[in-house]
């Protein structure tokens, strides 16, 4: 199931008796936990009816025990196992019957991190395929989505974000949405009203005003080498707080995007329908134009290529000698020249 479809039924008041929460992703895992733990049960009632415990201390005939009990002086009990991929497989098949015959006044919750379920073995396959169990496969989101994720959370928040500093954001902190909603957290509880602009997140979330992978990928797309230069030389300096794996992924979307700006958002007039086709906001269509203008067709897909060949270079691979410094330095000279 969809992880915005079980959030929406959870604040309606509608729980399933089993849910199990897997994937890359722990933002949407620990979301839907905590959105049950806070709504399944009253404030009072919690007490003596809200049950955690974790996966490597516990066995599974212990966990269905717990949730075959009876709830006490309240309607449900809710049973949250963390660190559930921490129980092994073949413990967690003695979860079967429990699935054929659950305790219908008990809300089971699995938080299944950092592995993924096989789903070949009859307990997890039986668990994507039981009515009464819902089962999140939380995927990480692609790079180019999280500004839309930004905007979104800012709406939840009655907020709003300007897109630049959403894009700054996604562009520094990566796809980490728990890091990312911890930012975004932090600059809601200043006092300052109305959008979070570019200047706040500059301030306050300890990104360089001057040197971060947003700026440079200004400089690339205007060709302007002493600001490149200078922002590589910073990344150098600072590479915790500059990684290479995510300065190239900022700019694998960028030239992938505007591949396919070249040949199929040309054509188009409607800056709507341009930014749709690139699932960029508006504010942002005037890189893609300076960008055609500068970088062909043809040399997108070099440049695209040559991205792949420095991503595998950063991870080790046929590289054992060059920093990352230098391989930054080499490939943004490429694209340039």
């Amino acid at each position: 199931m969809e992880y915005e479809k079980i959030i929406a039924e959870i604040k309606s008041g509608k729980f399933e008796p089993i849910y199990f929460l897997s994937g890359e992703e722990p933002y949407f895992i620990d979301k839907v936990a905590e959105e049950i733990e806070v709504r399944a049960l009253p404030e009072e009632e919690k007490i003596l009816n809200l049950m955690i415990v974790y996966g490597n201390e516990v066995t599974m005939s212990q966990i269905v025990d717990i949730a075959r009990r009876f709830p006490m002086m309240a309607a449900r009990q809710v049973v949250i196992v963390k660190e559930a991929q921490n129980i092994a497989d073949k413990d967690f098949e003695k979860l079967v019957p429990y699935i054929d015959r659950f305790q219908p006044t008990t809300i089971l919750v699995f938080l299944y991190k950092d592995k993924k379920a096989d789903k070949r073995k009859e307990v997890f396959k039986k668990l994507g395929n039981s009515p009464h169990c819902v089962y999140l496969d939380a995927a990480k989101l692609y790079e180019n989505k999280v500004p839309a994720w930004i905007h979104a959370y800012c709406k939840e928040k009655n907020r709003a974000i300007s897109p630049k500093a959403a894009r700054i954001l996604a562009e520094s902190l990566g796809r980490n949405l728990t890091r990312v909603a911890n930012a975004l957290d932090k600059l809601m509880l200043l006092p300052v009203q109305g959008e979070i602009r570019e200047e706040l997140v500059e301030e306050h979330v300890g990104i360089s005003k001057e040197f971060n992978s947003f700026e440079l990928l200004s400089a690339i797309i205007r060709k302007d080498h002493l600001k490149a230069n200078r922002i590589i030389n910073y990344f150098e300096a600072n590479p915790k707080n500059n990684p290479l794996v995510l300065t190239i992924a900022s700019l694998f979307n960028y030239f992938r995007n505007l591949l396919t700006y070249h040949y199929r958002g040309k054509g188009l007039s409607n800056p709507q329908e341009i930014a749709r086709l690139l699932g960029i906001s508006t504010y942002f269509i005037e890189d893609y134009t300076e960008g055609a203008r500068q970088y062909s067709a043809m040399k997108c897909a070099r440049v695209i290529t040559w991205l792949r060949e420095c991503d595998m270079k950063a991870k080790g691979i046929g590289n054992i000698t060059i920093p990352d410094g230098e391989l930054l330095r080499e490939l943004v000279f490429k694209i340039m020249h």
